[in-house]
């Protein structure tokens, strides 16, 4: 009888046309799955990357609609990455195009704007994807998708010292994710000085303000792109 055939699987992850490459601990018999570690390909080959939110964020433009920074939680590790979004009219069945998120939650966000914010999304072409060429499959990612979304929708960038996370429900509320604090403590170190996240009362921390809010109908204004709330 056999009983460890296998300790270790490891995988390694990332699109060939990107620098950037994940490798995951699919099983470990011998300590923990939840780690990750990511790798830039180089001249002289992958080399480990020290500090992969600052460097997933290095090319992120500035007053772009449709663009939002998420703060992630990825195997044991809090991680700052990008979330673009493109909506346009469609002119036949609507696509749904997604690169680097669950295209089951993609669909969920965009079903509750259809439903809450009464967007038509059912007569729009969606694209969406995370920058870098990585892949995450996070509840905290529900956020970005909706903000990125509503930004792209209106034409109004969101500005740049604004991190999100938060899960979305299928009844329009904004759910908490796990390790938030690690994720808002994440966004400050990059210079982020406002955090939409989760909950009730909102709280100053040093180096950044975590606005919380409960319901998909108050993100647009909380995030500045409009004047008040509807």
């Amino acid at each position: 009888m056999v009983e460890h055939l296998v300790d270790v699987v490891l995988m390694f992850q990332g699109e060939r046309q990107h620098m950037f490459r994940v490798l995951r601990g699919i099983k470990n018999r011998f300590g923990s799955t939840s780690e990750l570690a990511l790798f830039a390909m180089e001249g002289e080959g992958l080399i480990g990357v020290d500090d992969p939110s600052r460097l997933l964020l290095e090319d992120r433009g500035v007053d772009r609609p449709g663009s939002v920074v998420v703060a992630a939680f990825d195997g044991g590790r809090p991680l700052m990455v990008e979330i673009q979004a493109l909506l346009v009219r469609s002119f036949g069945t609507p696509r749904r195009v997604v690169s680097g998120i669950d295209p089951h939650r993609m669909a969920l966000v965009l079903a509750v704007m259809e439903r809450h914010l009464g967007i038509k999304m059912s007569e729009m072409d969606a694209y969406f994807k995370v920058t870098g060429g990585i892949s995450l499959d996070d509840p905290g990612m529900d956020l970005g998708v909706l903000a990125a979304a509503l930004s792209s929708y209106t034409g109004k960038a969101i500005a740049p010292e604004w991190a999100v996370c938060g899960e979305v429900g299928l009844t329009g509320e904004i759910r908490q994710v796990p390790r938030l604090a690690d994720r808002v403590k994440e966004a400050q170190s990059l210079g982020f000085t406002r955090a939409l996240v989760p909950g009730r009362i909102s709280s100053v921390q040093p180096g950044i303000v975590s606005i919380q809010s409960t319901r998909v109908n108050e993100v647009a204004w909380r995030l500045g792109m409009k004047a008040e709330e509807e």
